[in-house]
């Protein structure tokens, strides 16, 4: 497809080898573009120099039968494409005004889909609400129907392109996460560890420790692992730790995500991606739905806390980190388990709802129990896990119900296109399936009790590392972005962060409504309360009004309010 577009993907916009679809002269340019003559104040008299050839107007794409497929033309300022944002003078250029002038009036789209998160039109100068003819999105889009594909887990900018485009966001998933791994010097890293635990009760515990300390500081993690030199003798007592912290780093990267591909519009995903999904899904606790995570049932299973293994690892505590590899290998393995008796020929997840009723109907030769049967985790609690794989069930049903292509073909015939929240697949699984006309949350709802919990674990275990990092000292100041689009995934996780950090919980009202917060009292809180500097984006300022009026509430109880006097906000705001 790019190919037979644009035929040399390295081309320039002059070179030959671009497809043109169309020449348009300067005075039909003119005539079919009212706006033209507004934009001659920042790129001169048409045709200029973008998407032309010095006397036309050049349109590129490639027309099959009553198709037309073309690449939106480029913001225009190289080096500095933000200006059109942030500058209220700016404005689209003459090569952006014709290509979108072609589509409505002279190849006579009946609609037009935007393809992929995100593109330039809804980001053009204009008001940021309430479009009118003076906007640029309004002025291009013109009367044509505009249906959009949008990534499922971005709501935020998903809503841009409706209130200033008109769009109607169609999601498809994301691509589902996998685990980095290990490499090089880092699997030889890890290799070195194994071989230290079997064998550090022996004489040669010293010698593979000093390999081990030789191996990192060749991988450069001693930029982030304190490490004693190859040659200092290290006291018996001491080597777990020294083992443990490079295991514990390690282990991070290994297990840091990484997206596996694209995702295929209607295309059901693979075993190896379902896994994925699913095993990122387990890893979460959900209370409010009587779920208990995955890794928290292993770890009780041996008599310990997730949470406690989680600081442990952190520390670098060896038997802490192994126990944590244990449970993430048990979680993938037991998972794998359960997804491999619902794929088809082609390892894809297809019709899952019969094999799945087989699978979990009967409560005997369940494979995660097969599974566990053969780990340290065999007295796993079943009715936890059956709860837990009940819930994964569903999760994949969805994950698999695709409706991407029903749902374009929906909006094309002019239907209704059933609407759904968009978001974390992840956090929040009723983001599936994909197909819907998404839109974000109820911007008065956050932060939620769930992403308060969350934010609590988060918060403390910063906490905790800052205070370890700075000779048991707590950090007085702690500086946050606040994103618009992190905020919707998350349910406002990150809002959370900065109310828990200051030592207050939010409080709804009768109809859900968070407009009030009430102090911790610090010996609940246990710690010192801290400073924010909070930088929120423009995104955040324009859809969490509410939550900025919160933050200055907090700001006036600081003035006025004796018990708050031990904390403050500063605020930074992007400026148009």
């Amino acid at each position: 497809m790019i190919e037979e577009v644009i035929h040399d993907k390295e081309a320039q916009f002059s070179s030959p080898n671009l497809n043109v679809a169309y020449k348009m002269n300067v005075r039909e340019y003119q005539s079919l573009t009212p706006y033209a003559t507004a934009l001659e104040e920042n790129w001169g008299k048409a045709p200029g120099n973008l998407n032309s050839d010095g006397e036309n107007l050049l349109v590129y794409g490639k027309q099959y039968g009553n198709v037309f497929i073309g690449v939106q033309p480029t913001f225009g300022y190289e080096g500095d494409p933000m200006r059109l944002l942030f500058s209220k003078s700016a404005s689209p250029h003459h090569g952006f005004a014709a290509y979108y002038s072609f589509v409505e009036k002279i190849f006579k789209a009946d609609a037009v889909l935007h393809f992929g998160t995100h593109g330039s039109l809804e980001f053009m100068p204009g008001k940021q609400v309430g479009m009118s003819d003076a906007c640029y999105p309004d002025s291009l889009i013109g009367n044509i129907p505009n249906v959009y594909y949008y990534a499922a887990n971005n709501p935020s900018e998903a809503t841009i392109a409706k209130r200033r485009s008109y769009a109607n966001t169609i999601s498809y998933l994301t691509p589902p996460a996998e685990n980095a791994g290990l490499y090089k010097g880092l699997k030889q890293l890890s290799e070195l560890i194994s071989s230290y635990q079997s064998l550090k009760d022996t004489g040669r515990g010293p010698q593979i420790v000093s390999s081990i300390i030789s191996t990192a500081k060749q991988c450069n993690l001693d930029k982030d692992v304190e490490l004693p030199d190859e040659s200092e003798e290290i006291p018996a007592k001491d080597r777990d730790l020294v083992v443990g912290k490079v295991y514990a780093k390690i282990m991070e990267i290994e297990s840091r995500l990484l997206p596996c591909g694209l995702h295929v519009i209607g295309e059901p995903p693979s075993a190896l991606e379902a896994v994925a999904t699913l095993v990122n899904i387990a890893a979460l606790d959900r209370p409010e739905d009587g779920i208990s995570s995955f890794p928290s049932i292993l770890a009780e299973t041996v008599g310990r806390s997730i949470e406690e293994v989680y600081r442990g690892s952190d520390k670098g505590i060896l038997k802490d980190v192994e126990l944590l590899r244990q449970i993430t290998e048990a979680s993938r393995g037991a998972i794998t388990s359960f997804v491999e008796r619902t794929t088809n020929k082609k390892g894809q997840v297809v019709d899952v709802a019969d094999k799945l009723t087989s699978i979990l109907g009967f409560g005997i030769n369940e494979p995660w129990v097969d599974y566990l049967s053969n780990t340290k985790f065999y007295r796993a609690d079943r009715e936890k896990l059956r709860t837990l794989f009940m819930f994964l069930g569903e999760c994949l049903k969805l994950v698999v119900a695709d409706n991407e292509l029903g749902s374009l073909k929906q909006a094309l015939e002019g239907k209704y296109v059933e609407p759904g929240p968009g978001g974390d697949p992840i956090r929040n699984p009723k983001v599936l399936p994909t197909g819907k006309n998404i839109h974000a949350l109820d911007p008065q709802s956050i932060p939620t009790t769930a992403a308060m919990q969350s934010a609590k674990i988060v918060v403390d275990r910063l906490i905790e590392r800052q205070k370890a990092e700075n000779g048991g000292k707590y950090p007085e100041t702690i500086a946050l972005v606040l994103w618009g689009t992190d905020n919707i995934k998350t349910y406002g996780e990150s809002l959370a962060q900065v109310l828990w950090m200051i030592g207050v919980t939010p409080v709804a009202d009768t109809f859900g409504r968070v407009n009030r917060v009430e102090p911790v009292s610090l010996e609940e809180l246990g710690r010192p309360r801290i400073d924010v500097v909070v930088n929120c984006s423009g995104v955040f300022r324009d859809l969490f009004i509410n939550q900025v009026s919160l933050l200055y509430l907090l700001i006036l109880k600081w003035t006025f309010t004796p018990w708050i006097c031990s904390y403050s906000i500063f605020f930074f705001f992007p400026f148009r």
